[in-house]
C-alpha cells in the first residue's frame, strides 16, 4: 500500500528582466517563444497550447532515463502584459505528484525592463515531489527565460 501524504508550501521568486513587460508576457503567451525556454526541446512535446482564460496547456517530457513528466495547466486569469494566474498538475510516469496555483506579476521597472514576481502555492503528493525540488526547477526555468529574452 502506498503511504499517502500532502505537503503544502508557498514560494516566491522575484526577478528583473532586461526586457519590456510585453516581451516577457509574450514569452509565456506565444507557443514559439515559450518553446525556447520551457522544457527540454529535444524531448518535450506540446500536446496542446491554448493561452486564454479557461484554456489548457499540456506538455510532456521524456528524459534519457525513460522518466516521463507531464505538465497540465489551466489559465484562470490573464491581464495583458501584467498578470497570469494558472493552476497546474505535474505527473511522473502517469502518477500525479503535485497540484499548484501560480501567479505571475509583471511591472515596468523605473530603471527599464520588467520587475517580475512568481508566487506558487502547491501541494506535493505522496512524497513523490517536494517544495525544494519545485523551487529549484522553477528557478532554472526563470534562468532559461532570462536567456531567451
Amino acid at each position: 500500500m502506498t503511504d499517502r501524504s500532502a505537503l503544502h508550501d508557498t514560494f516566491r521568486l522575484d526577478r528583473h528582466f532586461d526586457a519590456a513587460p510585453g516581451r516577457v508576457f509574450r514569452a509565456f503567451a506565444d507557443p514559439e517563444a515559450k518553446a525556447k525556454w520551457f522544457g527540454v526541446p529535444s524531448t518535450t512535446k506540446n500536446a496542446s497550447f491554448d493561452f486564454r482564460e479557461g484554456g489548457r496547456e499540456v506538455t510532456e517530457t521524456t528524459f534519457d532515463n525513460g522518466t516521463q513528466f507531464g505538465y497540465y495547466s489551466t489559465y484562470t486569469d490573464i491581464v495583458l502584459d501584467e498578470r497570469i494566474v494558472y493552476t497546474y498538475e505535474m505527473t511522473m510516469n502517469g502518477q500525479r505528484i503535485s497540484v499548484s496555483v501560480a501567479t505571475i506579476e509583471l511591472r515596468a521597472s523605473a530603471t527599464g525592463g520588467t520587475d517580475f514576481t512568481l508566487t506558487e502555492q502547491g501541494v506535493y503528493l505522496d512524497g513523490l515531489d517536494n517544495p525544494g525540488q519545485r523551487k529549484q526547477g522553477t528557478e532554472e526555468l526563470m534562468d532559461a527565460l532570462a536567456k531567451s529574452l
